[in-house]
């Protein structure tokens, strides 16, 4: 089972991401060793001409030259040129990346492939025992190769994640159209929205003390403080909704509606009466008041 991991980049940020456990890495290296085999099966038939034609000792050296650089220049080659993945990797939907996060480079890839020959698998693993014991006693599934080069391997298809939806509370419209938010900062915003989106995963008492938190910074950007009764949770979705309503104003902008503009050639001598316009209908409430999730 995959969990989420930390990564804590070189500017001190936490990144959330998830780790490739046994299961997912061991069903890549079975289409990795596939491949490797195939190559290798083509190779000996290639060298065993050789042998029957020529030297066999040259023909030994060059196979075992050959099984080396399947084994080894196959990982350390695809890893380098696609930035962590196999084939097997590709096919499963994993990456190997360094452990602050970034895309690992020929030195990475070289000392995960040196050490997945000699150690985990191959020379001294006993068969991939010494990396399955590895990655089993690893919070984060690491075999000894990825311990050596610093690298983890993560997995890149995961479920999209729901964007929530940020409704306004009807008794909050009108405050909120007053509002100026053009100092409100990107950054703060989307830590509005990911805590709107994860209140119900939270105990009541952290959601309650992180929407303070947040509700108080909101008030320090536009300078509107949370009007007396209104929850945290509430004051926050009215300043999003309100925030994204205007953004898309700007985008389509709203329908004008009016009196016909007034025609510069000549009118009948009786025109019939027009009807007066009518008002646009008025929306009904986005979402009602209640706690979001």
């Amino acid at each position: 089972m995959e969990q989420e991991s930390e990564l804590v980049t070189g500017e001190a940020v936490v990144l959330d991401v998830r780790a490739a456990k046994l299961a997912s890495r061991g069903l890549a290296m079975m289409v990795d060793v596939a491949l490797q085999l195939i190559v290798l099966v083509i190779a000996m038939l290639v060298l065993s001409q050789v042998a029957v034609f020529g030297d066999e000792a040259l023909a030994l050296t060059l196979f075992l030259v050959t099984l080396v650089l399947i084994m080894v220049g196959y990982p350390v080659i695809f890893e380098t040129l696609s930035r962590g993945r196999t084939l097997g990797k590709m096919a499963l939907g994993l990456r190997v990346v360094r452990t602050d996060g970034g895309p690992v480079r020929f030195r990475h890839a070289l000392v995960r492939g040196l050490a997945g020959f000699f150690i985990d698998f191959w020379a001294l693993g006993m068969l991939g025992v010494v990396a399955v014991v590895t990655s089993l006693l690893s919070p984060n599934g690491r075999r000894v190769g990825d311990y050596l080069a610093g690298t983890l391997v993560v997995r890149e298809r995961m479920p999209a994640a729901r964007t929530p939806y940020v409704g306004m509370p009807p008794q909050l419209t009108y405050w909120a159209s007053q509002l100026d938010l053009t100092r409100l900062p990107n950054d703060l915003a989307l830590a509005v929205r990911q805590y709107l989106g994860r209140t119900s995963e939270l105990r009541p008492e952290a959601a309650e003390a992180l929407g303070y938190g947040l509700a108080q910074q909101v008030a320090a950007a536009i300078g509107a403080p949370v009007p007396p009764g209104v929850p945290s949770w509430a004051y926050l979705s009215a300043v999003l909704a309100e925030r994204r309503r205007r953004d898309q104003a700007k985008v389509q902008p709203a329908v004008q509606y009016g009196p016909p503009v007034a025609q510069s050639y000549p009118q009948p001598a009786a025109p019939a009466p027009a009807a007066p316009p009518q008002p646009p209908a008025e929306r009904a409430p986005e979402n009602p008041f209640a706690p979001p999730g």
